[in-house]
Parts: C-alpha cells; sequence; structure tokens
C-alpha cells in the first residue's frame, strides 16, 4: 500500500474514532440493526477471518500477492469502521470493542508503515533487521486479534457479558476459544510440524501435556473468587488439578520423544466432567452434554490415532490420512458448543423458542466452518509462493535421519554430504559422509555461520 492511501486510511480511522456515543449508557436490544451496521459486520467479518488470514499465509509462503492483499485489507477495515460510527438504529455505548478498535486502527498503521519501510530497501544493515522483527510476529498475530475483536462485536451487539455476567462469558469464550486454537495447531503440526519434531527429538504429546499442564496450575487458583464454595468452583478448580496433575505425567511419558496416551485421556476425563455440568436451563444442560461428547470423541479418536493408525510413531507429515482429521475437527466442535453455551446466550435462545437440535445444529454449521478456514489456510500456506514446489514429504523424511534438503531440517549434499552414486532414492539413506581434506573443512555444516564444534574436537583428536 502506498503512504498516500495510508495517510487517507489513518485520516478516516481519525475521524471514526472521534464518534461520539450520545451519552449512552446501555444498549436496547429491542432496537433493530439499520443496514450500515450490517454492512460493518459482515466487511469486518470477511477481512478478519478471511483476507488477512489469507495475506499472513501468502507473506509467510513469501508470495508476491502478500502486499496487495494486506493493503486491500487495511483499506477496508477503516472503511468498515467508518461504517460502525456512522449507523442508525441500535446505538452502544463506549465498549470494549470500540476501545479494541482504536487499538487495531494503531495496530494497522505501524504493521503498514513497517511493510512500507521493508519494500524501500534501506538501512538494510541497522534498522530494517529490526523493523523485520516488528513486523513479522506482529503479522502473525492478526488472525487471533481478529478473533478477539469478534467475540467482543458480538458480545456488544447484542448487550453480553455486562451486569455481572463477565466472568461467566470470559470462561466460555476464552477456553472455547483455546480449543479452537488447540485444534489449528494440531493441523498446522499434522501437516507441517513434522520435520520440525523431527528435529528436536519431541513428539506432539510433550507440547500438549506442557500447555495442559500449565494451563491446570492457572485454572486451579483462579476458579473460585472468594465467598462460598459452589459446585461449579468445585468441578473447575478439580478440573484444574486434572489437567496439571495429568501433565506432568504427560511431560515425564513424552521424553525422548514418545508419544504419550495422556492429552487425549485428560481430554476424554474432561468432556466426561462437562457432559455431567448440569445447568439451570434444559438447552444448557444438553448443550454442555453435547460439548462434553465433543471432546470425549475427540479424545478417544485421538488414542486411536495414536496407538493403531500410527502404532506409536510420528505422523508421515504431510501424509495425513483422514482418521487424522477426527480429533481437530471435533476440538472445533467442542469449542463452538462451549463458547455458545453462556448463560445469557441459553436463556435467549430458551426465551426464543429455540429447542437444543436447532441451536446445536446451528453450532455444527459454524464448526465446520472454522475448520475449512483452518485447513485451506494450511493447504494455501503449503502450495503457494516459495513453497510451490517443496517436497514436504521429503523434508519430514530428511529431518528424521538429519539429512538437511536445504530448508533447514537436516544436512545438504555438498555440504559435508554427497550422494551415493546408484541410489535412486532422494531420501536420507542415499547420502554419505565425504571426505574431509582439513580441519576447516571438517567444521564446516549446514550455513556458513554455522560449526559442528563436536565434530571439530574429533578431527583434531
Amino acid at each position: 500500500m502506498s503512504a498516500k492511501y495510508l495517510l487517507l486510511a489513518a485520516a478516516v480511522a481519525g475521524r471514526a474514532s472521534a464518534h461520539v456515543h450520545h451519552n449512552i449508557t446501555e444498549i436496547d436490544t429491542s432496537v433493530p440493526f439499520d443496514s450500515l451496521i450490517y454492512m460493518h459486520m459482515s466487511l469486518q467479518a470477511f477481512v478478519w477471518a478471511i483476507l488477512f488470514p489469507v495475506g499472513m499465509v501468502l507473506g509467510l509462503a513469501k508470495s508476491k500477492y502478500h502486499v496487495p492483499l494486506q493493503s486491500v485489507g487495511v483499506v477496508l477495515t477503516f472503511a468498515g469502521s467508518w461504517l460502525g460510527h456512522h449507523h442508525d438504529g441500535r446505538q452502544f455505548p463506549d465498549t470494549v470493542h470500540g476501545t479494541m478498535a482504536k487499538i487495531i486502527s494503531l495496530i494497522l498503521i505501524i504493521q503498514a508503515s513497517a511493510g512500507i519501510f521493508l519494500k524501500l530497501h534501506i538501512l538494510e544493515d541497522t534498522v530494517r533487521p529490526w523493523v523485520k522483527r516488528l513486523h513479522g510476529p506482529l503479522g502473525m498475530a492478526f488472525p487471533v486479534i481478529g478473533w478477539t475483536q469478534m467475540l467482543f462485536g458480538i458480545t456488544t451487539a447484542f448487550g453480553l457479558c455486562r451486569n455481572g455476567e463477565l466472568g461467566q462469558c470470559a470462561a466460555h469464550y476464552i477456553m472455547g476459544s483455546a480449543f479452537i486454537a488447540y485444534a489449528a495447531i494440531l493441523v498446522i503440526m499434522l501437516h507441517l510440524g513434522g520435520a520440525w519434531l523431527a528435529r528436536r527429538g519431541w513428539s506432539q504429546e510433550m507440547l500438549d501435556s506442557s500447555v495442559i499442564m500449565v494451563w491446570g496450575i492457572i485454572n486451579t487458583f483462579t476458579e473460585h473468587h472468594g465467598g462460598p464454595w459452589t459446585h461449579k468452583d468445585m468441578q473447575h478448580t478439580m478440573l484444574g488439578v486434572l489437567w496439571w496433575a495429568g501433565g506432568m505425567l504427560g511431560v515425564y511419558l513424552s521424553r525422548k520423544g514418545k508419544r504419550s496416551f495422556v492429552p487425549a485421556v485428560i481430554i476424554i476425563m474432561t468432556g466426561w466432567g462437562m457432559s455431567a455440568h448440569e445447568q439451570a436451563l434444559m438447552i444448557s444442560s444438553k448443550i454442555h452434554a453435547l460439548f462434553g461428547y465433543a471432546l470425549i470423541a475427540a479424545g478417544v479418536l485421538r488414542l486411536v490415532e495414536i496407538c493403531f493408525v500410527l502404532a506409536d510413531g510420528p505422523t508421515p507429515s504431510p501424509s495425513v490420512r483422514v482418521f487424522q482429521h477426527l480429533p481437530p475437527y471435533l476440538l472445533v466442535l467442542g469449542g463452538t458448543l462451549f463458547m455458545s453455551a453462556t448463560d445469557e446466550e441459553m436463556h435467549a435462545a430458551d426465551g426464543a423458542g429455540i429447542d437444543h437440535v436447532t441451536y446445536a445444529l446451528a453450532d455444527f454449521s459454524m464448526s465446520f466452518l472454522i475448520y475449512l478456514v483452518i485447513t485451506a489456510l494450511v493447504g494455501l500456506y503449503m502450495g503457494t509462493g516459495k513453497n510451490a514446489q517443496r517436497d514436504w514429504a521429503g523434508e519430514a523424511e530428511a529431518a528424521a535421519a538429519g539429512v538437511d534438503t536445504g530448508t533447514g531440517s537436516g544436512r545438504r549434499e555438498g555440504e559435508g554430504y554427497r550422494k551415493i552414486e546408484g541410489r535412486e532414492s532422494d531420501g536420507p539413506e542415499a547420502f554419505e559422509l565425504e571426505e574431509r581434506e582439513s580441519d576447516e573443512d571438517a567444521t564446516k555444516m549446514g550455513r556458513e555461520d554455522e560449526v559442528d564444534w563436536v565434530d571439530r574436537r574429533a578431527v583434531r583428536l
């Protein structure tokens, strides 16, 4: 995006930020939305759920379409912000959604400015490295920023999470989002993480168990907020204990790259607890039960995948079997169900005469769309830009044997290794050590600035 368009977008953002909320203190949900607020919702949802994530993936893949797509996204975001401040119909007070919008405007200006600076290729030895360190991680945070702001928008639009309901809302939205994020990470690791795990000698369960353990410790000490203990307080606190206790066991069993049953069993136990979590309304009890059943199914299928489909071995990335999509999809479904099961949402659905079947079918549909976006983004990364011609299967195989294919996953031909004549395969078994003529040659492995100190000592001995 050119500097001219950036300044125009900043001016629009400034005018939008100056919008006054007419001293409104409550949201009157009986007042309908007008067409402009519907346009605001649709445009921002498209930009932050589709356009920016696609642009982020194109940037990671070094595609030439990254800059044009993100530039369009910035302009559309500020246009959507203008719509959100010039509508009639239902009006809103100052909320966290509006505050977050101001923060996002600043983030977009910083990110676009950093992108323009990088395209100029100036001060490459001094300032540019620092700008790259800012631009990359900030861009990768866009899906999380967008997801958070969309949740804030939903709660603002329908007047949710107010009047003492904030804690209960936060618990549902944070945990539901965590299950969806876990599913996204599983999909990424299934397709792309094989070589990364192999280089470090880790299994997926080591990462899962570590996160579960930390989450459990936090959950144990944050579920009770004073006053008499309720059955919900006790159940939620004991779930935290379950997670850190099981997480510790999982970390121990997952040492040295071994697969482990523990994360899957913890998910099953959590699902069982949630399926029996009685609520005040029947529809709420039914939706919570479905959430629990989704987690139980995800855990059971994950056990089958690890113990029988993969026979305790790693996933042969990117050769993902159809069966392996079931656990992450069910985690997305569970997260979607839990996020839609707050007390206010359940009372609204019950008051509107919606039964649990209709409500659950809407959640099922949303979970399909979310999983579609996740898998499509991973597929786009693997097949575009610099990755279009990469041999992902070969890299994973080479990483497992310590042979580099030129992507940092092992050792490369011509850098201390040569291909054995007569071998048709390009896998790690087709390479052998070359003879070194000097100590200097013996110390050069991988990239030019890498030194194998162990090898140097061996040569001198």
